[in-house]
């Protein structure tokens, strides 16, 4: 398959995982909230036909039992979020793929028809990608990797999809924007989204 979904995410751990959330709401219930969350990834990505990836913050524990059976793991490797997420890009590419998308799993209104509808627009764009409601993004896709979006960029920030943009202007290229949809980084953020379902 020569589309490629990688999917940023960590092992479902106390204490390990949506830190910020859990400042307000305590470990267990953020950790609650972290496999709820996986499981919806999980859930909008199993049935699309691409070659699917995790890549994964740290190595399992041996206790956990398997999250992701049939999509292929690896372990992220940089120094930042932009390291990462363009060596994840790059390992895509050198394996053959000529459309990747990227998603975290902090999204609870993702589906799978938005999934679908970033690779279609990977046939006619050089890239799209899904605003998130907090200044940065749920999704990037290209055709091909463009190292600039992931240099120079100070991560979890409001300014980070503004200077994505900027930087496919600057390349001349061809950028589609997803719907805007929440991520899930706080407590305000669960209140709003618990409130619209």
């Amino acid at each position: 398959m020569d589309q490629h979904l990688l999917i940023f995410a960590r092992h479902p751990e106390l204490g390990r995982v949506k830190t910020r959330l859990a400042q307000t709401i305590g470990d267990p219930a953020a950790l609650a909230v972290y496999v709820e969350l996986l499981a919806h990834t999980h859930a909008a990505t199993a049935a699309l036909p691409v070659h699917k990836a995790v890549w994964l913050a740290e190595a399992q524990p041996e206790a956990n039992p398997e999250f992701w059976p049939g999509y292929a793991q690896h372990l992220q490797n940089g120094s930042d979020l932009g390291a990462r997420m363009q060596a994840a890009f790059a390992h895509s590419f050198a394996h053959g793929a000529t459309a990747a998308v990227i998603i975290g799993t902090d999204c609870p209104d993702l589906a799978a028809d938005h999934l679908t509808q970033a690779f279609e627009t990977l046939q006619t764009h050089d890239v799209v990608v899904g605003p998130a409601a907090d200044g940065g993004y749920y999704l990037l896709g290209m055709q091909k990797l463009h190292a600039a979006f992931f240099q120079d960029k100070i991560w979890s920030t409001a300014s980070v999809l503004a200077e994505l943009l900027a930087d496919a202007r600057r390349l001349n290229l061809r950028v589609h924007q997803l719907p805007r949809l929440r991520d899930i980084d706080t407590a305000a953020d669960l209140a709003a989204w618990r409130a619209g379902h």
